[in-house]
């Protein structure tokens, strides 16, 4: 059975109708970085993560 790595960040985006661009203006990021993280390319240290835990209004498990 073949498992498929769920990236989370894209699908909260898309629920909270958010855009890459707007999580970068929050964050002072690059969009590039942000991308990155999207597309499972890099992922956001633990720093990164609780702030984006909190423009995105999710909690951190």
């Amino acid at each position: 059975m073949e498992t498929k790595n769920l990236n989370r960040l894209i699908v909260v985006l898309a629920e909270k109708n958010r855009m890459n661009k707007w999580l970068a203006e929050q964050l002072g990021k690059d969009p590039v970085t942000v991308s990155k993280w999207c597309t499972n390319s890099t992922q956001p240290n633990l720093e990164n993560l609780i702030d984006i835990a909190r423009f995105l209004e999710v909690t951190c498990k």
